[in-house]
């Protein structure tokens, strides 16, 4: 089974190297960014802020140790972390998800 977690992340931060990091440690397969602008509620009032959303594919296996990275390297004090299950996924592909995410 795959996971699909969404995560947000400041813009001006290094998340590419984080995102590096992630990947090299088999805690996920993938990890697409795309560039959003964020408006939110938080301390009181609305906020903009350019973000990345990035898009973290990995195994069931592997969600939960993905999730605890997120909560504990994140600079964020509330990390988005949106987990997706996706229930048609191609076989191939998978099976890449799967081998990527192994120890």
């Amino acid at each position: 089974m795959m996971a699909v977690l969404l995560v947000t992340y400041p813009k001006n931060r290094e998340y590419d190297k984080w995102c590096r990091s992630l990947v090299e440690r088999r805690l996920a397969a993938c990890i697409n960014v795309v560039d959003v602008s964020s408006f939110y509620w938080w301390e009181n009032r609305v906020n903009e802020d350019l973000e990345v959303l990035l898009i973290m594919k990995t195994s069931r296996e592997k969600s939960e140790m993905l999730k605890e990275a997120v909560r504990s390297e994140h600079p964020y004090k509330v990390p988005e972390i949106v987990e997706l299950t996706p229930t048609d996924v191609s076989k191939p592909y998978l099976a890449w998800l799967l081998e990527a995410t192994r120890p």
